[in-house]
């Protein structure tokens, strides 16, 4: 019987500084988590493979995640748009629950996504949920804005682990839901933001 193809899907992660992009991926790729921080500059590649369900088909899939990290900087969602966005198929649009200047930013990182990338698969993550009694955005305000945007929300913490994996499996299933194996081809309607 012939192992099934690996698959290679371009997912980001978007988001101002500091949010935790870069922690999330640690978590999720390596299941560490170091609280020194140090913003990642430019932008890192880095790579998981997972075996999953496709929601479309019901099959078993083999998937490398290539997993892509940009400064949060937003003077570079400009600068660096093209190559970073270029062939996206998802993100995971990533705010501080405890900053919420984080949260009203994340419309414009999408708004810069879709411009390059067209309307792709994209969950909205509220981060570092562990400090909770300092959370300045809501769960219902993190749903609320998925909605409008035909999406999910989801509370993280890179720190404990909380939901890491979980958003990243859910945001493959829908990538793998909408971009068929056989067809590269983007969805064709942008995403209204």
């Amino acid at each position: 019987m012939n192992e099934p193809e690996l698959r290679k899907l371009k997912i980001c992660l978007i988001g101002d500084l500091g949010v935790g992009k870069t922690s999330l991926i640690r978590r999720y790729v390596l299941d560490q988590f170091d609280d020194k921080y140090i913003a990642t500059i430019g932008t890192k590649v880095t790579k998981k493979e997972v075996s999953l369900v496709n929601p479309r088909t019901q099959k078993q899939e083999h998937v490398s995640a290539m997993i892509w990290d940009i400064m949060g900087q937003p003077s570079f969602r400009e600068i660096l748009r093209e190559s970073y966005f270029f062939g996206a198929q998802g993100a995971l649009a990533v705010c501080d629950i405890t900053d919420k200047d984080t949260f009203g930013e994340l419309r414009y990182w999408i708004k810069a996504m879709t411009a390059t990338a067209g309307s792709v698969p994209t969950i909205i993550i509220g981060n570092k949920v562990d400090l909770r009694d300092e959370a300045e955005v809501t769960l219902s305000e993190l749903r609320s804005f998925a909605e409008g945007l035909g999406s999910i929300a989801m509370l993280t913490s890179a720190k404990t682990g909380e939901n890491v994996e979980k958003a990243f499996l859910a945001l493959l299933e829908r990538v793998l839901a909408v971009f068929p194996a056989e067809s590269p081809e983007r969805p064709s309607s942008p995403v209204e933001i």
